[in-house]
């Protein structure tokens, strides 16, 4: 398990907020591996998956902060990934998220996650504005955006992703 000095845990209503787990990882294999992932990369095989997971506990080792994995309160089974992000060739910081469980999708189990993650970023982190990069077409994820009061902002090109859409998000001060 990773242990970083201080690192911060979130809890809201229905989820723990926390570092990754390596038994976190079947989880997030088996979204990377199947089509939800088509919009992050994916799918993609074990090995490239592990690669993407260890980037998780990488992040928060050379960045001070990272994606938490959300989970379950009651049951502490992970559900996917949300919080401050901002690897190599990203434009800005980023809240980012991906629900890894198919079972937690429509329940604003998202929204809890990226709206508790948005709130350390500012509140923890100092930081005075967020995107979210959304790839063409995931329309889940813009509805999300939406919903957490993000405006579309300008087009972007990543290497991996490719056709994607900036998302500004309200600064602490509640405005786009």
């Amino acid at each position: 398990m990773i242990r970083i000095e201080g690192a911060p845990e979130l809890v809201t209503d229905r989820l723990h907020l926390r570092l990754p787990r390596t038994g976190d990882f079947d989880t997030c294999a088996a979204c990377l591996g199947s089509d939800r992932a088509r919009f992050i990369g994916g799918p993609a095989g074990r090995d490239v998956a592990w690669r993407s997971f260890c980037h998780l506990t990488g992040h928060w080792v050379h960045r001070g902060y990272g994606m938490f994995v959300f989970a379950d309160r009651a049951t502490g089974a992970p559900l996917g990934m949300c919080g401050p992000w901002f690897p190599e060739g990203w434009p800005e910081r980023e809240i980012g998220w991906t629900v890894w469980d198919p079972a937690a999708e429509g329940r604003g189990l998202a929204f809890e996650a990226a709206t508790a993650a948005r709130a350390f970023a500012y509140a923890t982190l100092g930081w005075t504005t967020a995107i979210s990069l959304i790839a063409e077409g995931n329309a889940r994820s813009e509805a999300l955006a939406r919903r957490m009061g993000c405006v579309p902002d300008v087009q972007f090109t990543h290497a991996i992703f490719g056709a994607s859409t900036i998302w500004r998000h309200p600064g602490p001060e509640g405005r786009a």
